[in-house]
């Protein structure tokens, strides 16, 4: 394992800040939903194996519930093949991080070497319209805080602004979600999983550039400060951009 220093205080390792969405009820689906399992665990696993120390929090608090599709040993057998969520579950140290969670409210983004928000189904009913969060996100880049969201994570993206009233997506290169992804998701599961789809709305936000690679690959952007990802194959490779952000 690395010991990767933080050059400001050779004497404490980098520090990340996973932000995880609570768990609410899809108005689309009518079911649960919560985080990707990987989205979380692949990342912590990146960050963790780079000797970094690690803090999960979530918006409101609380105890976190994962979406039922990624849980590796759901009867769906959709997320079957990932054994690091697997692992992750089936520990009780690695679980107890999940549970009474901290609020977002109660940590300073200056605190922290980078912050991370996971994705999953959860951020698209929670996220929109959340200018509390918003605020937050846009304080993350402000001071200058490496800051990551991937798959539905970067709903966020579609509204948050600057001090100055400014997207904070204006002229950078992001990714998110795809449409065609979106599309096959749906066929999956027979229906309308979604309230909005986040390529089609970005691709309506003027001065940007809103990117996307072949569905369900791994594919992560950096511009800056800011990392995105596609979907929840790409939380690894999101958190290798971090590392390599904060100079790996």
């Amino acid at each position: 394992m690395s010991t990767d220093a933080n050059p400001a205080n050779p004497t404490r390792p980098r520090h990340v800040l996973i932000v995880v969405p609570n768990p609410t009820t899809s108005p689309t689906t009518g079911w649960p939903v919560g985080y990707w399992w990987a989205e979380l665990t692949h990342p912590y696993w990146a960050f963790t194996e780079a000797g970094y120390t690690v803090t999960v929090v979530s918006p409101e608090g609380g105890d976190l519930e994962a979406d039922d599709f990624s849980d590796p040993e759901h009867e769906s057998g959709y997320s079957a093949e990932d054994i690091v969520s697997l692992g992750f579950k089936h520990s009780a140290r690695h679980m107890a991080m999940l549970r009474d969670t901290p609020a977002l409210t109660d940590v300073d983004p200056s605190d922290f070497d980078a912050v991370f928000f996971v994705g999953g189904q959860a951020p698209m009913v929670a996220y929109r319209g959340n200018t509390e969060l918003q605020r937050w996100l846009a304080s993350c880049l402000a001071s200058e805080t490496v800051t990551a969201l991937v798959c539905h994570a970067t709903c966020l993206l579609l509204e948050a602004r600057d001090a100055e009233g400014a997207l904070l997506v204006a002229g950078r290169t992001w990714t998110g979600f795809a449409d065609a992804e979106e599309k096959i998701a749906d066929a999956f599961v027979g229906q309308r999983i979604q309230p909005f789809w986040i390529e089609e709305e970005a691709r309506a936000l003027d001065g940007t550039n809103f990117v996307v690679d072949q569905p369900f690959r791994p594919f992560a952007v950096r511009d800056g400060l800011l990392v995105t990802g596609q979907q929840q194959a790409s939380g690894a490779r999101a958190a290798e951009l971090v590392i390599e952000a904060l100079g790996r």
